[in-house]
C-alpha cells in the first residue's frame, strides 16, 4: 500500500489533503460488517420469526419474542447507518476520478439506504398493529394479524432500493475500471454484475413472474459477491493512489 495522504489541487487553486487510502479501509470495513448485521437480522432473526403465509404463527413468534424482533429492527437501522458510511467513504475515494458520477453514485446509495429506513418504520408498524392497544379493539384479531403481515413484507421497499443500489454500484465499478484503484478484472465483473442487477430488477418490477425464469437470489448475487470481493481488497490491500498534484 502506498502513501496514505496525497495533494489534490482544488479548482480555487488550493492544494487539501485527503486520504483514500484510509477511506478505502473505512469502505472495506464498513461493507463487511453492515453485510454481516444485515445477514444476522434477516436470515437468523426475521427467517425464524417470519412465517411464510402464516399470519397468525408469525403473530405468535413476535408477541412471544418482541426483544429479538425489536433487536432484528435496530440492525435494520445499523445497517442504513452503514451504508451511508460506506457511500461517504467511496465518494471521497472515487471523487478524483470523476466527481460528478461519484456524486450520482453515493446518491443512489442513499436512497438503497432510505430504503432500510423505511423497512424498518412498517416493522414497528406491524408490532404495534399487535400490540393490544385499546384503540386497536376495534379490529378482529385476524384481520390485525394480516395487516401486520403486510408490513413485515419487505420485498417491494428492498427491490425497489436494489434498482437503485445496483445503479450506484455500476457507477462506482466503472470508476473503479477509470481509476486502476483496484485490479481490472475485479472492476470489469462489478460491471457486468450491476448492470445485470439493474436488468434483472427492473424486469421484475414490471413483470413479478420473471422470478420463475431467473430465481431472484441471481439477481443481486453476483453483484453482492463483487462487493464483498471489493471489500476484502480495499480493507487488506487498499488501493494505488493516484499521483500527487504539485502546486
Amino acid at each position: 500500500m502506498q502513501e496514505n495522504t496525497h495533494a489534490l489541487q482544488t479548482t480555487s487553486g488550493h492544494t487539501v489533503l485527503t486520504s483514500p487510502s484510509k477511506a478505502a479501509q473505512i469502505a472495506g470495513f464498513s461493507y463487511l460488517l453492515t453485510t454481516a448485521i444485515v445477514v444476522f437480522s434477516e436470515f437468523a432473526i426475521n427467517g425464524r420469526l417470519n412465517v411464510q403465509n402464516n399470519a397468525v404463527e408469525t403473530a405468535r413468534n413476535i408477541l412471544a419474542h418482541e426483544s429479538l424482533f425489536r433487536l432484528a429492527i435496530v440492525c435494520q437501522l445499523m445497517y442504513c447507518v452503514g451504508t451511508i458510511v460506506l457511500l461517504s467513504a467511496l465518494y471521497v475515494i472515487l471523487k478524483p476520478v470523476d466527481h460528478f458520477l461519484a456524486l450520482i453514485g453515493a446518491f443512489w446509495r442513499l436512497i438503497y439506504a432510505l430504503s432500510w429506513a423505511f423497512i424498518a418504520l412498517n416493522f414497528f408498524t406491524a408490532l404495534r398493529l399487535l400490540s393490544g392497544a385499546d384503540y386497536l379493539h376495534v379490529f378482529e384479531a385476524d384481520r390485525l394479524q394480516a395487516l401486520a403481515k403486510i408490513f413485515l413484507s419487505g420485498f417491494d421497499a428492498y427491490y425497489v432500493g436494489l434498482l437503485f443500489w445496483s445503479l450506484g454500484s455500476t457507477i462506482c465499478a466503472w470508476l473503479w475500471f477509470k481509476s486502476s484503484y483496484v485490479p481490472r478484472v475485479l472492476s470489469v465483473f462489478g460491471v457486468v454484475s450491476s448492470a445485470w442487477c439493474i436488468a434483472c430488477t427492473l424486469i421484475f418490477l414490471i413483470f413479478p413472474n420473471f422470478s420463475n425464469v431467473v430465481n431472484a437470489w441471481w439477481f443481486d448475487s453476483p453483484m453482492a459477491i463483487f462487493e464483498l470481493a471489493l471489500s476484502f481488497w480495499l480493507l487488506f490491500k487498499g488501493i494505488r493512489t493516484l499521483r500527487p498534484i504539485l502546486p
